[in-house]
């Protein structure tokens, strides 16, 4: 599951952001980073392709790994799920390996693309983080292999054990992705109230190694950080900026 939200866009000089709660009507393009991502099902070709005349790259939402429970879908895939989401009861995580699955997240990408998006941001790849086995190990890789070969961006929001896995099995991400996006390298969450704060030092590290593995491939790395303390926020950009990653803070779980 995505989380997303804003801490003005202007205010943090950010080029990068992260809007897929959002609806056609509550997006300004003059107030946008260049570089946003949105969920291309609630946008029509038009309203796509005038983001694009704006000067925006536009990537699109989608959902590899897990399904949610009100989708019109889902009582389609229902036999397909794993298991229940934790801190989220109405979304399940799903069989990857499943060529039915495969198929539909394919066909999906096939519609998302005909809008015109420049792209993919992949989420929920961690459902091999929570399911460590080599069926579902392939079924992410030949799903994100079948995004590539689509000619198109393709970037994936956390997933970083099926990342650092894949990395070390071939050597390079070539094949499955274009870059990462990772929530909470600096930040954290504290889900018995739903607040932000400061991730430890030690958690703090192991993302800013994996993000480094990744821009050593070549390949872009983005944070989604979270935070309603404007010392935190600009920390968390300073941090971003000195480590050489892409960065957008939120201030909500929820885009209004």
């Amino acid at each position: 599951m995505l989380f997303s939200g804003f801490i003005s866009c202007k205010a943090y000089d950010s080029d990068y952001g992260v809007y897929i709660g959002s609806n056609p009507e509550d997006i300004d393009p003059e107030f946008l980073p260049q570089t946003i991502v949105i969920d291309a099902q609630y946008f029509s070709a038009d309203e796509i392709h005038s983001l694009k005349e704006e000067g925006h790259t536009v990537y699109t939402y989608i959902n590899l790994g897990s399904i949610e429970t009100f989708r019109d879908y889902y009582k389609q895939y229902e036999s397909l799920t794993l298991g229940t989401y934790e801190n989220w009861e109405d979304e399940k995580w799903v069989d990857v390996s499943d060529k039915n699955w495969q198929k539909f997240f394919s066909v999906k990408a096939d519609e998302l693309l005909a809008k015109g998006v420049d792209g993919f941001f992949v989420d929920n790849c961690d459902v091999y983080y929570n399911y460590q086995t080599e069926e579902i190990y392939n079924g992410v890789s030949e799903m994100l292999k079948d995004l590539k070969s689509k000619d198109t961006y393709v970037l994936i929001n956390g997933g970083d054990t099926f990342v650092l896995e894949y990395l070390d099995r071939n050597g390079s991400l070539d094949d499955v992705l274009d870059g990462v996006n990772q929530e909470s390298v600096y930040t954290s969450i504290n889900w018995d109230d739903e607040s932000f704060g400061v991730n430890d030092a030690e958690e703090r590290e192991y993302f800013t190694n994996y993000l480094n593995r990744v821009m050593a491939d070549g390949k872009d790395a983005y944070a989604l950080e979270y935070a309603t303390d404007r010392k935190i926020a600009d920390k968390a950009l300073e941090y971003a900026k000195e480590k050489g990653y892409g960065v957008y803070v939120s201030d909500s779980l929820e885009l209004n």
